[in-house]
């Protein structure tokens, strides 16, 4: 029998907080999400300080619901929702200021930009993932999201709080699954949409590299916007850059458009580090059969006639977009794909790319 959503938030419902209601009489259910009995879903906290003292709460949500028949697995994660503290004065956009050559925010040892010329091959997905799987080989990882016009980081790493700003200049970025976080999805309500237009952009971007209080960081890891337009021309023009990686499915028309971006990083002088072919081949859950829904290994002959490294082969695989949605990154865990970002990561820390 099916697990529903109305048994899970009955469970849930029975857990009552130290000063009166439950989870959804409070409303700190976020992004709940059921899938062949797999169970994912956010405690979102009233505040930071809160949330530090919910560990035990979490696990007892995670175990009553674990109980509930039909479910397979459970992943709960953690975080905060606090009342905004960013000054009036603050704003993101706008006319981006002079700067003398290439930067790089103080604290930060080398940024790494993910791009891909074509929107819908998993750039997004294999940041976040990225990010997570560098975190856990203990590095220090910051994650940006340059996708202005369709920030997604916020949803795929379970945050929603707006960073706050103690002097109307500084922005204090979030943290989750142990990566720094920052994004223009966390400044505006999710409904906006972002109508800017080039210089805006780019004031933008300068603003969350310059102004975003990064710490110490071994890698800013910068989610690029699909395709070679201001941002991330930008990003390579305004920034120090250590690389590129370019992420694309074995797709012919997906290649084509990746072709672009690798043109643009090289009209840059922006080095790539290497591809990473993204919904390689699907593994059917059923039969155990294979089939390669988008091409078979264009990405590798494109990175053997390159003469760069291909850095990964990775599936399309349902419990990576369940991960996404849910804010819970599949890296996360200790499945077939987390270990397969974790490869990527560990090639990545040995060759000194992260």
């Amino acid at each position: 029998m099916d697990v529903t959503e109305t048994e899970v938030r009955a469970e849930l419902a029975r857990l009552v907080l130290p000063d009166g209601g439950d989870l959804i009489s409070r409303d700190m259910i976020r992004a709940l999400s059921i899938e062949a009995g797999r169970v994912r879903f956010v405690i979102e906290a009233p505040s930071p300080e809160i949330a530090r003292q919910m560990e035990p709460l979490r696990q007892a949500a995670e175990k009553i619901v674990a109980a509930v028949a039909g479910v397979v697995s459970v992943s709960v994660a953690l975080t905060a929702h606090g009342p905004a503290k960013a000054a009036p004065s603050l704003k993101i956009g706008g006319h981006p200021k002079p700067q003398d050559g290439p930067v790089r925010p103080a604290g930060v040892d080398r940024i790494l930009a993910i791009g891909s010329g074509k929107g819908g091959v998993g750039k997004s997905t294999v940041s976040s993932n990225l990010a997570v799987a560098l975190a856990r080989q203990g590095r220090r990882v910051g994650l940006l999201d340059a996708d202005i016009y369709g920030p997604s980081q916020p949803r795929m790493m379970g945050v929603s709080a707006r960073p706050e700003s103690p002097d109307g200049k500084t922005i204090i970025p979030l943290k989750a699954h142990g990566v720094t976080l920052m994004s223009i999805g966390l400044m505006l309500p999710p409904e906006k949409a972002v109508v800017w237009r080039g210089p805006m952009l780019m004031g933008a971007l300068q603003q969350m590299l310059g102004q975003v209080a990064w710490g110490n960081l071994d890698v800013l890891i910068v989610d690029l916007p699909p395709g070679t337009g201001d941002v991330a021309m930008t990003l390579c023009q305004k920034s120090d850059l250590a690389g590129a990686i370019v992420v694309s499915t074995p797709q012919d028309v997906a290649l084509l458009d990746a072709r672009k971006a690798l043109d643009m990083f090289a009209t840059l002088k922006t080095p790539v580090l290497g591809l990473i072919e993204n919904m390689s081949v699907f593994h059917c859950p059923h039969c155990g059969g294979e089939s390669h829904i988008f091409g078979d290994g264009g990405v590798r002959r494109e990175a053997e006639a390159l003469g760069v490294p291909l850095l990964a082969s990775l599936p399309i695989d349902l419990e990576t977009r369940l991960a996404g949605d849910g804010g819970v990154p599949v890296a996360v865990g200790d499945g077939a794909m987390a270990q397969a970002y974790a490869r990527l990561a560990e090639g990545l820390v040995r060759d000194g790319m992260a």
